[in-house]
């Protein structure tokens, strides 16, 4: 056990369901690296679990902040582990960035793309004009990912930035899964553009902004109307991105333990990145979620299982019980809520990875 500082913030608590979540949601928003695949690899249980869900009736669409591979592609490889998938179910990140680069720049503008071809495939199907160095008077620039991004690119991208152009990204992800294990992301090549520069992006496509969640909800409009976010269910392995996305636009959200966050980071949640839902992985697609409930000023449970704070500690029925995890949760988080200052407490260290 670790000593952590809580801080008193607003409160968001965990929500239970009365049927399994596939039925009480109509459509998924699932994310893929870390939820569905890592790399090359499938994600344990993910494409059996989106199967039965589908069989269920539940809708789903793929959003990805990953702007280097097209939705062909992706769908390919979702194919792969035996799922059936449209191409029109993938919402990557290009997508979004190259409609809103359009929108902040003039008819036909310069643009120096920094990314793999799907993002300048997009950027120039919006009708703009790419260049590739910053001699080239862009009037904005919009930096992705791909995978021999080199030292010259960011020194274009940081020169053109320097010199006025607008700046874009398509995500912040500050890390990459992959079935090895973590790389660097999107976001760690961008904060080298920043500390060259010292200038910050105007705006990032992907997670945690919502728009590729809204951008869902137009795809399965009912009629005139985008589907109801209220329907909508917000799925990801990132309280950052995924998690956060979800609460900026109003979606409820589950965050699954196959992919980067973990319990500690559950439990240190601010409001902003706390999910409606805590699942293992994405069985909890099929299964009711119970609701943790408070029992007193020290302990709260979740179904059979209980958290309590005795002293400085908190201390759990099992650490290696999901709705553990569930209870410890909500009593640091309306603790949180409770205190107006800084209270330390030794957080258990849960074992919740492969099971």
């Amino acid at each position: 056990m670790t000593s952590e500082h809580v801080t008193s913030q607003h409160a968001a608590q965990l929500s239970g369901t009365t049927t399994p979540v596939q039925n009480a949601y109509r459509l998924a928003l699932l994310d893929l690296d870390g939820v569905v695949y890592r790399g090359k690899d499938p994600v344990e249980h993910a494409a059996e679990s989106i199967r039965e869900a589908e069989l269920a009736g539940m809708l789903v669409q793929y959003t990805t902040n990953n702007s280097s591979r097209p939705q062909h592609v992706v769908a390919d490889q979702l194919r792969g582990f035996g799922l059936e998938v449209d191409d029109s179910q993938i919402i990557t990140s290009a997508m979004v960035a190259a409609r809103m680069v359009a929108r902040g720049v003039d008819v036909g503008a310069k643009v120096l793309v920094l990314g793999a071809q799907h993002l300048r495939d997009e950027v120039r199907g919006q009708g703009l004009e790419i260049v590739d160095t910053a001699q080239g008077n862009p009037q904005a620039v919009i930096q992705g990912w791909h995978p021999e991004l080199s030292w010259k690119e960011l020194a274009e991208v940081s020169n053109a930035v320097e010199h006025g152009a607008r700046y874009y990204v398509t995500n912040r992800d500050l890390t990459l899964p992959r079935e090895w294990g973590m790389a660097p992301g999107c976001g760690s090549m961008i904060q080298a553009v920043i500390n060259a520069t010292g200038v910050e992006p105007l705006a990032s496509a992907g997670k945690p902004e919502s728009a590729m969640y809204d951008e869902a909800r137009l795809i399965n409009a009912q009629g005139d109307a985008p589907l109801d976010k209220r329907r909508c269910l917000a799925i990801g392995d990132r309280l950052d991105t995924d998690i956060e996305a979800g609460n900026r636009g109003g979606y409820d959200s589950m965050v699954v333990l196959t992919g980067v966050a973990t319990p500690r980071e559950l439990l240190l949640a601010d409001r902003l990145l706390r999910p409606t839902y805590i699942v293992r992985d994405l069985r909890g697609l099929h299964e009711i979620q119970p609701a943790p409930a408070q029992v007193d000023a020290t302990t709260w449970r979740c179904g059979d299982a209980w958290a309590r704070v005795q002293g400085d500690d908190l201390t759990v029925s099992a650490l290696d019980d999901i709705d553990a995890l569930r209870a410890a949760c909500s009593l640091i988080w309306s603790r949180r809520d409770a205190s107006g200052d800084d209270v330390e407490i030794v957080l258990p260290e849960f074992h919740l990875a492969g099971r």
